[in-house]
Protein backbone atom coordinates (compact mmCIF):
# COMPACT_ATOMS: atom_id res chain seq x y z
CA UNK A 1 0.00 0.00 0.00
CA UNK A 2 1.17 3.21 -1.29
CA UNK A 3 2.87 5.34 1.78
CA UNK A 4 0.46 8.80 2.32
CA UNK A 5 2.23 11.86 0.77
CA UNK A 6 3.46 14.63 2.61
CA UNK A 7 5.12 17.96 1.99
CA UNK A 8 7.68 19.51 3.44
CA UNK A 9 7.85 21.05 7.66
CA UNK A 10 7.36 24.72 6.80
CA UNK A 11 6.13 24.83 3.38
CA UNK A 12 2.38 24.54 3.16
CA UNK A 13 -0.56 23.88 0.53
CA UNK A 14 -3.30 26.60 -0.03
CA UNK A 15 -7.00 26.36 -0.64
CA UNK A 16 -8.29 28.06 -3.47
CA UNK A 17 -9.91 30.71 -0.48
CA UNK A 18 -6.51 31.22 0.91
CA UNK A 19 -5.22 32.34 -2.74
CA UNK A 20 -7.74 34.50 -3.06
CA UNK A 21 -7.28 36.15 0.54
CA UNK A 22 -3.26 36.25 -0.28
CA UNK A 23 -4.08 38.06 -3.91
CA UNK A 24 -5.86 40.36 -1.80
CA UNK A 25 -3.04 41.58 -0.27
CA UNK A 26 -0.16 41.03 -2.91
CA UNK A 27 -2.46 43.55 -5.07
CA UNK A 28 -2.76 46.39 -2.37
CA UNK A 29 0.32 46.08 -1.68
CA UNK A 30 1.72 46.25 -5.52
CA UNK A 31 -0.57 48.99 -6.21
CA UNK A 32 0.94 50.95 -3.69
CA UNK A 33 4.55 49.83 -4.69
CA UNK A 34 3.53 51.42 -8.62
CA UNK A 35 1.42 54.56 -6.72
CA UNK A 36 4.78 55.41 -5.29
CA UNK A 37 6.87 55.09 -8.43
CA UNK A 38 8.68 51.38 -7.68
CA UNK A 39 9.17 49.40 -10.42
CA UNK A 40 9.03 45.50 -10.80
CA UNK A 41 11.53 42.91 -11.82
CA UNK A 42 12.00 39.62 -10.98
CA UNK A 43 15.25 37.40 -9.94
CA UNK A 44 15.95 33.47 -10.16
CA UNK A 45 14.41 31.03 -7.37
CA UNK A 46 18.21 30.10 -7.07
CA UNK A 47 21.43 32.04 -6.94
CA UNK A 48 24.99 31.32 -7.33
CA UNK A 49 26.42 30.17 -3.53
CA UNK A 50 29.07 32.75 -3.83
CA UNK A 51 26.49 35.54 -4.25
CA UNK A 52 24.61 34.73 -1.15
CA UNK A 53 27.00 33.46 1.19
CA UNK A 54 28.51 35.59 3.62
CA UNK A 55 26.28 38.48 2.85
CA UNK A 56 23.78 38.12 6.52
CA UNK A 57 26.22 37.40 8.97
CA UNK A 58 27.19 34.12 10.62
CA UNK A 59 23.30 33.20 11.68
CA UNK A 60 21.95 33.62 8.02
CA UNK A 61 24.46 31.73 5.98
CA UNK A 62 23.13 28.42 8.12
CA UNK A 63 20.04 29.57 7.62
CA UNK A 64 20.57 29.17 3.52
CA UNK A 65 19.35 26.08 1.43
CA UNK A 66 22.24 24.70 -0.45
CA UNK A 67 21.20 23.08 -3.67
CA UNK A 68 23.51 20.20 -4.46
CA UNK A 69 25.54 19.86 -7.41
CA UNK A 70 24.00 17.72 -10.67
CA UNK A 71 24.54 14.36 -11.23
CA UNK A 72 27.27 12.83 -9.09
CA UNK A 73 27.86 15.48 -6.52
CA UNK A 74 30.42 13.70 -5.02
CA UNK A 75 32.78 13.48 -7.36
CA UNK A 76 34.42 16.35 -7.06
CA UNK A 77 34.30 16.44 -3.15
CA UNK A 78 37.33 17.05 -1.04
CA UNK A 79 38.67 13.48 0.12
CA UNK A 80 40.31 15.02 3.37
CA UNK A 81 36.57 17.25 4.20
CA UNK A 82 34.45 13.99 3.15
CA UNK A 83 36.63 11.46 5.32
CA UNK A 84 36.76 13.90 8.61
CA UNK A 85 32.90 14.52 8.27
CA UNK A 86 33.43 18.77 8.47
CA UNK A 87 30.07 19.89 6.68
CA UNK A 88 30.96 23.41 6.97
CA UNK A 89 33.85 22.79 4.40
CA UNK A 90 32.56 19.85 2.06
CA UNK A 91 29.70 21.92 1.36
CA UNK A 92 31.86 24.22 -1.14
CA UNK A 93 32.69 21.52 -2.97
CA UNK A 94 29.80 19.59 -3.46
CA UNK A 95 27.17 22.81 -3.76
CA UNK A 96 27.86 25.69 -6.14
CA UNK A 97 24.38 27.09 -6.23
CA UNK A 98 21.56 27.75 -3.18
CA UNK A 99 18.00 29.31 -2.93
CA UNK A 100 17.63 32.70 -2.43
CA UNK A 101 17.67 34.06 1.22
CA UNK A 102 15.95 36.91 0.65
CA UNK A 103 15.39 39.51 -2.57
CA UNK A 104 17.98 42.54 -1.47
CA UNK A 105 21.09 40.80 -2.18
CA UNK A 106 19.69 39.11 -5.66
CA UNK A 107 18.61 42.94 -5.94
CA UNK A 108 22.41 43.94 -5.64
CA UNK A 109 23.74 41.27 -8.05
CA UNK A 110 20.72 42.49 -10.17
CA UNK A 111 22.19 46.05 -10.04
CA UNK A 112 25.56 45.37 -11.01
CA UNK A 113 24.79 43.55 -14.07
CA UNK A 114 22.34 45.37 -15.43
CA UNK A 115 23.94 48.75 -13.92
CA UNK A 116 24.68 49.90 -18.31
CA UNK A 117 20.45 49.70 -18.77
CA UNK A 118 19.01 51.07 -15.74
CA UNK A 119 18.42 54.88 -15.26
CA UNK A 120 19.33 55.97 -11.71
CA UNK A 121 18.03 56.19 -9.17
CA UNK A 122 16.34 52.96 -9.53
CA UNK A 123 13.15 52.17 -7.73
CA UNK A 124 12.07 48.30 -8.00
CA UNK A 125 9.83 46.42 -6.24
CA UNK A 126 9.94 42.44 -6.38
CA UNK A 127 7.15 39.75 -4.93
CA UNK A 128 8.82 36.81 -5.17
CA UNK A 129 9.42 33.36 -2.91
CA UNK A 130 12.66 33.03 -0.15
CA UNK A 131 13.57 30.21 1.53
CA UNK A 132 14.96 29.89 5.30
CA UNK A 133 16.08 26.43 6.76
CA UNK A 134 14.57 28.35 10.10
CA UNK A 135 12.55 25.89 12.68
CA UNK A 136 9.01 25.85 11.73
CA UNK A 137 6.89 28.12 14.06
CA UNK A 138 3.75 30.34 13.93
CA UNK A 139 4.00 32.93 11.70
CA UNK A 140 7.77 31.46 10.98
CA UNK A 141 7.94 29.36 7.54
CA UNK A 142 10.91 27.56 5.44
CA UNK A 143 9.10 29.05 2.00
CA UNK A 144 7.38 32.69 2.29
CA UNK A 145 6.47 35.43 -0.07
CA UNK A 146 8.35 38.94 0.48
CA UNK A 147 7.09 42.30 -0.75
CA UNK A 148 10.56 44.02 -1.36
CA UNK A 149 10.62 48.21 -2.63
CA UNK A 150 14.27 49.52 -2.98
CA UNK A 151 15.75 52.47 -4.27
CA UNK A 152 19.48 52.46 -5.33
CA UNK A 153 21.64 55.65 -6.58
CA UNK A 154 20.55 58.03 -4.15
CA UNK A 155 21.61 59.28 -0.69
CA UNK A 156 18.45 61.10 -0.32
CA UNK A 157 16.90 60.87 3.50
CA UNK A 158 13.70 61.60 2.05
CA UNK A 159 13.45 58.25 0.37
CA UNK A 160 13.48 57.04 3.90
CA UNK A 161 10.87 59.79 4.64
CA UNK A 162 8.96 58.00 1.66
CA UNK A 163 9.06 54.36 2.66
CA UNK A 164 7.76 55.02 6.03
CA UNK A 165 4.48 57.00 4.23
CA UNK A 166 4.25 53.59 1.95
CA UNK A 167 4.05 51.52 4.73
CA UNK A 168 1.39 53.65 6.64
CA UNK A 169 -0.79 53.79 3.28
CA UNK A 170 -0.28 49.78 2.22
CA UNK A 171 -1.73 49.29 5.97
CA UNK A 172 -4.29 51.83 5.94
CA UNK A 173 -5.68 49.72 2.58
CA UNK A 174 -5.49 46.80 4.38
CA UNK A 175 -7.74 48.08 7.59
CA UNK A 176 -4.83 47.38 9.77
CA UNK A 177 -4.35 50.33 12.38
CA UNK A 178 -2.26 50.82 15.12
CA UNK A 179 0.15 48.93 13.03
CA UNK A 180 4.08 49.95 14.69
CA UNK A 181 7.05 51.30 12.51
CA UNK A 182 9.88 50.90 14.89
CA UNK A 183 13.06 52.92 13.20
CA UNK A 184 16.44 53.09 14.74
CA UNK A 185 20.12 53.51 13.07
CA UNK A 186 22.88 51.80 12.65
CA UNK A 187 25.37 54.17 13.20
CA UNK A 188 24.03 54.72 16.55
CA UNK A 189 24.49 51.18 17.49
CA UNK A 190 28.08 51.88 16.16
CA UNK A 191 28.20 54.85 18.34
CA UNK A 192 26.78 52.61 21.16
CA UNK A 193 29.75 50.00 21.00
CA UNK A 194 32.26 52.72 20.82
CA UNK A 195 31.32 54.72 23.55
CA UNK A 196 31.36 51.34 26.01
CA UNK A 197 34.16 50.12 24.54
CA UNK A 198 33.20 47.64 22.24
CA UNK A 199 33.88 48.98 18.64
CA UNK A 200 35.21 44.94 18.20
CA UNK A 201 32.42 43.57 19.35
CA UNK A 202 29.77 45.41 17.20
CA UNK A 203 27.92 42.74 15.41
CA UNK A 204 27.76 40.63 17.96
CA UNK A 205 26.56 43.65 20.37
CA UNK A 206 23.88 44.53 17.52
CA UNK A 207 22.76 40.67 17.34
CA UNK A 208 22.06 40.31 20.93
CA UNK A 209 20.51 43.33 21.12
CA UNK A 210 18.14 43.04 18.50
CA UNK A 211 16.80 40.44 20.69
CA UNK A 212 15.46 41.83 23.54
CA UNK A 213 11.83 41.31 22.76
CA UNK A 214 12.45 37.71 22.03
CA UNK A 215 14.12 36.35 25.05
CA UNK A 216 14.14 39.84 27.74
CA UNK A 217 16.97 41.72 29.15
CA UNK A 218 18.74 38.43 31.46
CA UNK A 219 18.70 36.84 28.15
CA UNK A 220 20.40 39.38 26.45
CA UNK A 221 22.73 40.26 28.86
CA UNK A 222 23.79 36.76 29.56
CA UNK A 223 24.39 36.07 25.15
CA UNK A 224 26.75 39.48 25.28
CA UNK A 225 28.70 38.04 27.72
CA UNK A 226 29.14 34.55 25.94
CA UNK A 227 30.41 36.97 23.45
CA UNK A 228 32.81 38.20 24.89
CA UNK A 229 31.51 41.81 25.95
CA UNK A 230 32.72 43.03 29.32
CA UNK A 231 30.22 43.09 32.47
CA UNK A 232 30.87 47.32 32.60
CA UNK A 233 30.04 47.68 28.75
CA UNK A 234 26.94 45.94 29.37
CA UNK A 235 26.76 48.19 32.49
CA UNK A 236 26.99 51.16 30.59
CA UNK A 237 24.93 49.78 27.80
CA UNK A 238 21.81 49.31 30.44
CA UNK A 239 19.68 52.95 30.24
CA UNK A 240 18.29 50.86 26.80
CA UNK A 241 16.54 48.32 28.29
CA UNK A 242 14.07 51.13 29.34
CA UNK A 243 14.95 53.77 26.84
CA UNK A 244 11.03 55.96 27.48
CA UNK A 245 9.74 59.14 26.14
CA UNK A 246 8.47 60.26 22.96
CA UNK A 247 10.23 60.49 19.83
CA UNK A 248 12.02 63.87 20.50
CA UNK A 249 12.77 63.00 23.59
CA UNK A 250 14.41 59.86 22.92
CA UNK A 251 16.58 61.79 20.37
CA UNK A 252 17.68 64.13 22.94
CA UNK A 253 19.18 61.33 25.10
CA UNK A 254 21.23 59.64 22.32
CA UNK A 255 22.40 63.05 21.81
CA UNK A 256 24.09 63.52 25.48
CA UNK A 257 24.50 59.88 25.08
CA UNK A 258 26.79 60.18 21.75
CA UNK A 259 28.04 63.32 22.34
CA UNK A 260 31.90 61.75 22.30
CA UNK A 261 31.07 59.97 19.01
CA UNK A 262 30.97 61.32 15.25
CA UNK A 263 29.53 57.88 14.25
CA UNK A 264 26.63 57.79 16.52
CA UNK A 265 25.83 61.56 16.52
CA UNK A 266 25.42 61.12 12.55
CA UNK A 267 23.43 58.83 12.88
CA UNK A 268 21.39 61.15 15.63
CA UNK A 269 20.80 63.37 12.74
CA UNK A 270 19.57 61.69 10.11
CA UNK A 271 16.99 59.85 12.79
CA UNK A 272 15.68 63.48 13.54
CA UNK A 273 15.49 64.48 10.02
CA UNK A 274 13.50 61.14 8.96
CA UNK A 275 11.44 61.41 12.13
CA UNK A 276 10.72 64.98 12.07
CA UNK A 277 9.49 64.90 8.94
CA UNK A 278 7.34 61.83 8.98
CA UNK A 279 5.34 63.25 12.40
CA UNK A 280 5.30 66.59 10.51
CA UNK A 281 3.46 64.88 7.24
CA UNK A 282 1.14 62.89 9.62
CA UNK A 283 0.87 59.11 9.38
CA UNK A 284 -2.67 57.79 8.72
CA UNK A 285 -3.24 54.63 11.00
CA UNK A 286 0.32 53.68 11.59
CA UNK A 287 2.48 54.33 14.69
CA UNK A 288 6.10 55.91 14.53
CA UNK A 289 8.27 54.52 17.26
CA UNK A 290 11.96 55.11 17.68
CA UNK A 291 13.08 51.38 19.31
CA UNK A 292 17.32 51.64 20.52
CA UNK A 293 17.11 48.27 20.66
CA UNK A 294 16.19 47.60 16.99
CA UNK A 295 19.65 46.18 15.40
CA UNK A 296 18.01 43.53 12.39
CA UNK A 297 20.54 40.88 12.23
CA UNK A 298 21.63 41.22 8.77
CA UNK A 299 24.76 43.09 8.49
CA UNK A 300 25.21 44.78 5.08
CA UNK A 301 22.48 47.80 6.82
CA UNK A 302 24.72 51.18 7.64
CA UNK A 303 21.87 53.96 8.23
CA UNK A 304 18.12 53.98 8.90
CA UNK A 305 16.74 50.55 9.87
CA UNK A 306 12.97 49.15 9.91
CA UNK A 307 11.15 46.84 11.62
CA UNK A 308 6.91 46.95 11.90
CA UNK A 309 5.07 45.44 14.87
CA UNK A 310 1.15 44.35 13.94
CA UNK A 311 -1.09 45.93 16.49
CA UNK A 312 -0.71 45.04 20.03
CA UNK A 313 -4.02 43.29 20.14
CA UNK A 314 -1.91 40.50 17.69
CA UNK A 315 0.50 37.92 19.26
CA UNK A 316 2.88 37.89 16.39
CA UNK A 317 6.07 38.96 15.02
CA UNK A 318 7.57 41.46 12.66
CA UNK A 319 5.34 42.27 9.72
CA UNK A 320 8.29 43.68 7.67
CA UNK A 321 11.55 45.60 7.87
CA UNK A 322 14.25 47.00 5.86
CA UNK A 323 16.62 49.93 6.31
CA UNK A 324 19.60 52.03 4.59
CA UNK A 325 22.56 49.84 3.00
CA UNK A 326 25.54 52.52 1.48
CA UNK A 327 27.35 50.09 -0.47
CA UNK A 328 25.58 46.37 -1.04
CA UNK A 329 26.58 46.81 -4.13
CA UNK A 330 30.29 46.80 -3.45
CA UNK A 331 30.54 43.48 -2.30
CA UNK A 332 29.94 42.63 -6.18
CA UNK A 333 32.33 45.07 -7.69
CA UNK A 334 30.07 48.48 -7.69
CA UNK A 335 31.33 50.98 -5.20
CA UNK A 336 29.36 53.72 -3.64
CA UNK A 337 25.79 53.04 -4.25
CA UNK A 338 23.45 53.62 -1.67
CA UNK A 339 20.25 52.19 -1.39
CA UNK A 340 17.16 51.72 0.97
CA UNK A 341 14.54 49.51 0.79
CA UNK A 342 11.60 47.71 2.46
CA UNK A 343 9.71 44.17 3.22
CA UNK A 344 5.97 43.61 3.35
CA UNK A 345 6.27 39.78 5.49
CA UNK A 346 2.73 38.56 3.16
CA UNK A 347 2.52 35.77 5.06
CA UNK A 348 2.59 37.52 8.70
CA UNK A 349 0.53 39.97 7.24
CA UNK A 350 -2.12 37.31 6.48
CA UNK A 351 -2.41 35.83 9.85
CA UNK A 352 -2.51 39.26 11.00
CA UNK A 353 -5.60 40.42 8.94
CA UNK A 354 -7.23 36.83 9.42
CA UNK A 355 -7.09 36.85 12.95
CA UNK A 356 -8.57 40.29 12.75
CA UNK A 357 -11.17 39.24 10.47
CA UNK A 358 -10.51 42.24 8.51
CA UNK A 359 -10.53 40.44 4.89
CA UNK A 360 -13.90 41.78 2.92
CA UNK A 361 -15.97 39.36 1.99
CA UNK A 362 -16.02 40.17 -1.57
CA UNK A 363 -12.25 38.56 -1.28
CA UNK A 364 -13.36 35.01 -1.50
CA UNK A 365 -16.56 35.29 -3.30
CA UNK A 366 -16.83 32.37 -5.93
CA UNK A 367 -18.75 31.68 -9.15
CA UNK A 368 -21.94 33.73 -9.14
CA UNK A 369 -24.03 31.00 -10.97
CA UNK A 370 -23.86 27.70 -11.66
CA UNK A 371 -25.64 26.94 -15.02
CA UNK A 372 -27.88 22.98 -14.44
CA UNK A 373 -26.84 20.73 -17.36
CA UNK A 374 -29.66 19.20 -18.50
CA UNK A 375 -28.54 17.27 -21.75
CA UNK A 376 -25.98 18.52 -24.84
CA UNK A 377 -28.71 20.64 -26.24
CA UNK A 378 -29.55 22.86 -23.13
CA UNK A 379 -25.85 23.10 -22.41
CA UNK A 380 -25.14 24.53 -25.37
CA UNK A 381 -27.91 27.12 -25.15
CA UNK A 382 -26.65 27.68 -21.45
CA UNK A 383 -23.21 28.12 -22.73
CA UNK A 384 -24.40 30.96 -25.50
CA UNK A 385 -25.65 32.88 -22.54
CA UNK A 386 -22.41 31.92 -20.22
CA UNK A 387 -19.94 33.39 -23.50
CA UNK A 388 -21.75 36.85 -23.58
CA UNK A 389 -22.07 36.76 -19.37
CA UNK A 390 -17.91 36.09 -18.98
CA UNK A 391 -17.69 38.73 -21.72
CA UNK A 392 -19.18 41.41 -19.14
CA UNK A 393 -17.08 39.92 -16.48
CA UNK A 394 -19.53 37.96 -14.60
CA UNK A 395 -18.34 34.68 -12.91
CA UNK A 396 -20.58 31.90 -14.03
CA UNK A 397 -20.02 28.06 -15.23
CA UNK A 398 -21.56 25.22 -16.64
CA UNK A 399 -21.73 22.29 -14.25
CA UNK A 400 -19.88 19.68 -16.98
CA UNK A 401 -22.33 16.32 -16.57
CA UNK A 402 -25.85 15.54 -16.95
CA UNK A 403 -25.80 14.52 -13.45
CA UNK A 404 -28.97 14.21 -11.16
CA UNK A 405 -29.87 17.63 -10.68
CA UNK A 406 -30.19 17.17 -6.20
CA UNK A 407 -26.09 16.42 -7.16
CA UNK A 408 -25.85 19.28 -9.06
CA UNK A 409 -27.60 21.34 -6.70
CA UNK A 410 -25.27 20.17 -4.09
CA UNK A 411 -22.28 21.39 -5.81
CA UNK A 412 -23.66 24.49 -5.76
CA UNK A 413 -24.21 24.51 -2.07
CA UNK A 414 -20.70 23.54 -1.22
CA UNK A 415 -19.10 25.84 -3.47
CA UNK A 416 -20.80 28.53 -1.77
CA UNK A 417 -22.39 29.35 -5.23
CA UNK A 418 -25.41 31.93 -4.74
CA UNK A 419 -28.04 31.13 -7.56
CA UNK A 420 -28.88 28.77 -10.12
CA UNK A 421 -29.63 28.95 -13.65
CA UNK A 422 -32.19 26.15 -14.94
CA UNK A 423 -32.50 25.69 -18.68
CA UNK A 424 -35.17 23.16 -19.67
CA UNK A 425 -37.10 22.76 -23.26
CA UNK A 426 -40.03 25.56 -22.27
CA UNK A 427 -37.01 27.84 -21.46
CA UNK A 428 -35.20 27.43 -25.24
CA UNK A 429 -38.80 27.68 -26.30
CA UNK A 430 -39.64 31.21 -24.59
CA UNK A 431 -36.15 32.27 -24.96
CA UNK A 432 -35.78 32.71 -21.20
CA UNK A 433 -34.06 31.55 -18.29
CA UNK A 434 -35.14 30.26 -14.53
CA UNK A 435 -32.97 32.24 -12.10
CA UNK A 436 -32.97 30.30 -8.45
CA UNK A 437 -31.46 32.09 -5.46
CA UNK A 438 -29.95 29.37 -3.21
CA UNK A 439 -29.88 30.97 -0.41
CA UNK A 440 -34.67 31.77 0.03
CA UNK A 441 -35.34 29.55 -2.77
CA UNK A 442 -37.08 32.30 -5.00
CA UNK A 443 -37.18 31.33 -8.81
CA UNK A 444 -38.04 33.39 -11.43
CA UNK A 445 -38.07 33.78 -15.01
CA UNK A 446 -35.82 36.17 -16.92
CA UNK A 447 -34.75 37.07 -20.15
CA UNK A 448 -30.57 37.60 -20.86
CA UNK A 449 -30.93 41.24 -19.98
CA UNK A 450 -32.52 40.44 -17.21
CA UNK A 451 -30.53 37.65 -16.36
CA UNK A 452 -27.34 39.87 -16.59
CA UNK A 453 -28.61 42.71 -14.64
CA UNK A 454 -29.40 40.16 -11.96
CA UNK A 455 -26.06 38.55 -11.83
Amino acid sequence: MASKPSIPKGTRDFSPSEVAKRQYIIQIIKSNFEKFGFQPIETPSFENSDTLMGKYGEEGDRLIFKILNSGDYLAKADATHLESKDSTKLTSSISEKALRYDLTVPFARYVVQHQNEIEFPFKRYQIQPVWRADRPQKGRFREFFQCDADVVGSKSLWQEVELVQLYDTVFTDLGLSGVIIKINNRKILSGIAEVIGASDKLIDFTVALDKLDKIGEDGVKKEMIEKGISLEAIVKVQPLFNFTGTISEKIDKLSDLLSTSADGMKGVEELRFICDNVLKLGLESAVLDLDVTLARGLNYYTGAIFEVAPPKSVAMGSIGGGGRYDDLTGIFGLKNMSGVGISFGLDRIYLVVEELNLFPETVTATTKALFINYGDKEAFYALQAIQKLRAAGIKVELYPENAKVVKQFQHADKRGIPFAVIIGEQEMESNVYSLKNLKTGEQISVDFEKLKSSL
